[in-house]
C-alpha cells in the first residue's frame, strides 16, 4: 500500500489520456518535481566539480558496457562519496546543464545503490 498526500491507495489509476506527469499533490506535478530533482542536481554536481570537493563526472555509457544508456538518448551523472556513489539519468537535451567532466563510460561499476542509500550519502555529506 502506497502513501498518496493523505490518501492511502493500493495503486493510483488514471483515467486514459491522462497525463501522470501532469497528476498534483495540491502544490507540485510530478513534471515539476522532476524539473526541480534535475536542477538541484545539476547545482550540486556543478558545484562539487568546480570546487573539487567530490569526484563527479556525466557518460552516455554505463561501467563497462558498449551500448549507450538505454540504447541511446539518454547520459548517467555520477558522484563518488564517502560512503558510496550516487548516480542519476537524464535525456541527452539535459547534457549540457552539468558543466562537468566527460567521459567514454562512466568510470565506476554500479554499486548496486537503492535510492535509501542515496538519501542517507547525501545526508552524510551534509
Amino acid at each position: 500500500m502506497h502513501l498518496l498526500g493523505f490518501l492511502e491507495i493500493d495503486m493510483l489509476k488514471l483515467p486514459n489520456g491522462v497525463d501522470v506527469g501532469e497528476v498534483s499533490d495540491g502544490y507540485h506535478t510530478f513534471n515539476e518535481l522532476y524539473e526541480f530533482r534535475k536542477m538541484y542536481n545539476a547545482a550540486l554536481f556543478n558545484e562539487w566539480a568546480s570546487s573539487g570537493k567530490y569526484e563527479v563526472h556525466k557518460s552516455t555509457r554505463h561501467h563497462g558496457e558498449e551500448e549507450a544508456c538505454f540504447g541511446g538518448g539518454w547520459f548517467i551523472v555520477v558522484a563518488m562519496l564517502p560512503e558510496g556513489q550516487i548516480s542519476n539519468h537524464y535525456p541527452l537535451e539535459d547534457w549540457s546543464l552539468f558543466n562537468i567532466p566527460c567521459h567514454e563510460e562512466a568510470l565506476y561499476p554500479f554499486d548496486g545503490h537503492t535510492p535509501r542509500d542515496v538519501l542517507k550519502r547525501i545526508r552524510g555529506v551534509l
